[in-house]
C-alpha cells in the first residue's frame, strides 16, 4: 500500500513539474511576443524625443541622451493640430454615444420583447455583417451628396445613431443572459418598456455597454476613409487625416512626425489601460471569448 502511495505521489509531482515547466515556457513566449510587438511603439516614442540628426543613427539609440520635449509643442505650431484633436473628439464622442444608444435600444427590442418576425429581423440584421462596407460606399456617398452633407461632419457620426449590426449583436447576446423575471416584475409594478430598459436592464449591461463603447470609440477615432471622402477643408481634418497631411508636409522631420503620432495614439493607450478589465469581462459575457 505504501509503495502504491509513493508511486502516485511521484507521478503527481512529475505532473506538477511538467505543468510548471509548461506555464514557464508559455510565459516566456508571451513575454517575447509582447516585447516584439512593443518595439515599434518604443521606437516611435524614442524618435519623438530626438533631434532631427539623431533619428537614423546606427546602432539605434533607444534612450536619447538629451530628450527634446520641445518636439511636442512644436507640432502644434507647424499645423493646427489642436483643431484636429477637437474635430476628432467631436466626431468620436457623437458617434460613440449614438452607437451605444442605438445598440442598447434595438438589442432590447430583439431580446426582451416578443413580437412577430423578431427572429427574422435579427437574422436579416446579421446578414448585413456579410456585406463589405466598400460595396455600399458609392450609394452612401450619393445619399449624403443628395442631402448636401458633403464637407460636413454629419456623415462621420450620424450613421452611428441608426445602429451598427455588430454592436446590436453584442448587446443582444448579453441581454439574453439576464432573467426575464426582471422584466415581468417591473411590468407588474406598472413600468413601461422604456422604463424597464433604462432603469432595469441597462444598469445590468455595464460590461456589454463598455465593450460597445470601446469598439465604437476606436472605430470613430481611427477612421481614415470617412474623413478622406467627406472632408475637404484642412481645418476640418481629424487626427488620422491630419497626421497624413503632417507627414506629407514635414516628412523629412521624422522626429516631429513621431511626436505627432504619439499625440495621436496616446488616448487609445490610456483607454486600453482604463477599460481593459471591463472589455475582457464584456467579451466573455457576450460570447466572443470562445467559451
Amino acid at each position: 500500500m505504501s509503495i502504491a502511495t509513493q508511486t502516485m505521489s511521484t507521478t503527481q509531482q512529475a505532473k506538477q513539474r511538467k505543468e510548471r515547466l509548461g506555464r514557464l515556457l508559455l510565459h516566456a513566449v508571451m513575454i517575447l511576443l509582447g516585447i516584439t510587438f512593443l518595439m515599434p511603439l518604443a521606437w516611435v516614442a524614442s524618435t519623438s524625443l530626438k533631434a532631427a540628426g539623431e533619428v537614423f543613427i546606427t546602432p539605434i539609440e533607444w534612450i536619447p541622451q538629451t530628450p527634446r520635449w520641445s518636439n511636442y509643442p512644436e507640432v502644434f505650431t507647424r499645423l493646427p493640430f489642436a483643431k484636429f484633436i477637437l474635430n476628432t473628439f467631436y466626431v468620436t464622442v457623437m458617434g460613440t454615444v449614438g452607437a451605444v444608444l442605438s445598440a442598447t435600444t434595438v438589442a432590447f427590442g430583439l431580446s426582451r420583447i416578443r413580437w412577430l418576425g423578431r427572429e427574422f429581423v435579427f437574422t436579416l440584421l446579421l446578414a448585413t455583417l456579410m456585406l463589405p462596407g466598400i460595396v455600399t460606399l458609392i450609394p452612401v456617398f450619393i445619399i449624403f451628396k443628395t442631402i448636401d452633407w458633403i464637407g460636413t461632419f454629419y456623415p462621420l457620426w450620424v450613421p452611428a445613431w441608426l445602429g451598427f449590426a455588430f454592436y446590436i449583436f453584442l448587446m443582444r447576446q448579453f441581454m439574453l443572459s439576464l432573467p426575464l423575471e426582471l422584466d415581468e416584475a417591473a411590468r407588474i409594478d406598472g413600468a413601461s418598456n422604456f422604463r424597464i430598459l433604462w432603469q432595469v436592464i441597462a444598469p445590468l449591461c455595464g460590461p456589454a455597454i463598455i465593450t460597445v463603447t470601446i469598439f465604437a470609440f476606436l472605430h470613430h477615432y481611427n477612421d481614415f476613409l470617412g474623413p478622406l471622402i467627406y472632408i475637404s477643408e484642412n481645418e476640418m481634418f481629424t487626427l488620422p487625416l491630419g497626421l497624413l497631411w503632417f507627414q506629407g508636409r514635414f516628412g523629412n522631420f521624422w522626429h516631429l512626425v513621431m511626436a505627432a503620432s504619439m499625440i495621436t495614439i496616446a488616448p487609445v493607450i490610456v483607454l486600453f489601460f482604463i477599460a481593459q478589465r471591463y472589455f475582457v469581462q464584456g467579451t466573455q459575457f457576450t460570447g466572443l471569448a470562445g467559451r
